[in-house]
């Protein structure tokens, strides 16, 4: 049987890695996709301009959560509105920026997602 200690310690690498995970694909959006459908795409401004704040409140989660340390009630909370806050953003990514990224006709769909795998790819090479 598994002690306290040790579901502590599990949950608090789970959400490390959780918001490791987090920052990288925020940040490849914020660096390659953000800006190649603002610039393919000026209509879409606003709803980016929404994505980038989003990203900001999941970054002050994240710092929050990491500053923990450990797994505790605080931090299952800080999860759980972290979940909350991406599941969210998920939402209006699939129905509002997807499919404007899908009819712009200056977004070459398949090299922008290469250049996000690259960009992926280097930053978890860095982390690790």
């Amino acid at each position: 049987m598994a002690s306290r200690n040790d579901s502590s310690a599990e949950r608090a690498e789970l959400a490390s890695r959780i918001c490791e995970e987090l920052t990288v694909h925020a940040q490849i959006e914020e660096e390659v996709f953000y800006p190649a459908l603002r610039k393919a795409s000026p209509d879409a401004a606003a709803l980016l301009d929404e994505a980038r704040a989003e990203h900001q409140e999941a970054k002050g989660l994240i710092a929050q959560i990491e500053a923990l340390g450990m797994a505790d009630m605080e931090m299952d909370e800080l999860v759980s509105q972290l979940a909350c806050a991406v599941e969210h953003h998920v939402k209006e990514e699939r129905t509002e920026i997807f499919p404007k990224a899908r009819r712009a006709k200056k977004l070459d769909l398949a090299a922008l997602a290469e250049r996000m795998r690259e960009r992926q790819q280097a930053l978890q090479t860095e982390t690790t």
